[in-house]
């Protein structure tokens, strides 16, 4: 007779079941149905009903599924438009930013990001690198500290106040390099002055050698999703070159930004 499974195994294999039942379940719904109950759902996945109760249960708590009180069916939650949301968005970021981020390479000669905000780090999302000879490189998918980049100022800056106060609360910020920010009431005060000028910098806080600045690209209801930067060696990105260049990052991010939907108010038009 074969050997039982080991039971060691047993808690994976009975998680990967329940993720992938799960799975199989919310595809369920893009069929067109709008509601779906239990029963429907059971003889479609072949699943006990007490099975698909539980899923459900777990979804619901979770918002990716809500149930509807009166009938008792089940449709797609706030939770699940929020993450088609952003997915679509990073998309659109990926095909509307590539253009900016080359005419802004040609300009500059420099290398170009663009990140967003995972938690207290940054993820850089499309990068276009310099043809100079002396330059910084970045994959696609690299994360960095928030803190000491200018991406991740602008990020931060920019969040509803409430959102910020809890990414920063118990923050022990750490030390890149002895230029990068320590203090959290030290970081609060860059923070303000990014939003008071509209652009982040980064001076051999992150890395020795090399500097940045970063404006914010905003979705059509004016909230920050992304950060567009200029990155080069601080030989070449001078305190006088990257106010230099902030404005021509300032103008990318908002034309990435017009092309997703963003609208400026007249006061920022005519500023």
């Amino acid at each position: 007779m074969p050997s039982a499974e080991p039971p060691a195994r047993r808690p994976a294999s009975s998680g990967l079941s329940s993720v992938s039942s799960a799975a199989r379940l919310l595809k369920e719904f893009r069929h067109g149905e709008r509601d779906l109950g239990v029963t429907e759902l059971s003889r479609r996945l072949g699943l006990g009903k007490s099975t698909v109760h539980r899923i459900l249960t777990t979804l619901t708590a979770e918002r990716l599924l809500e149930r509807e009180p009166t009938n008792g069916l089940y449709r797609l939650g706030l939770a699940m438009y929020d993450l088609g949301a952003n997915v679509a968005i990073h998309r659109d970021i990926h095909q509307l930013a590539l253009p900016v981020m080359e005419a802004l390479r040609q300009r500059t000669q420099e290398s170009l990001h663009v990140a967003v905000r995972d938690g207290r780090e940054v993820v850089y999302v499309e990068r276009l690198e310099s043809q100079q000879s002396v330059r910084t490189f970045m994959r696609i998918g690299h994360r960095n500290w928030a803190h000491c980049t200018s991406t991740g100022k602008v990020l931060l800056a920019f969040l509803p106040d409430d959102q910020l106060d809890s990414v920063l609360d118990g923050w022990a910020l750490p030390r890149k390099t002895e230029r990068t920010i320590g203090d959290l009431d030290e970081l609060r005060a860059e923070l303000a002055r990014v939003r008071g000028r509209g652009y982040g910098t980064n001076v051999n806080e992150s890395e020795p050698g090399s500097s940045s600045v970063a404006a914010p690209i905003r979705n059509s209801r004016g909230e920050v999703v992304a950060a567009l930067s200029l990155v080069g060696t601080t030989m070449r990105l001078s305190q006088r070159s990257l106010r230099e260049f902030a404005v021509l990052v300032i103008d990318g991010a908002q034309t990435v930004s017009e092309r997703l939907g963003y609208r400026r108010s007249s006061s920022e038009r005519g500023a």
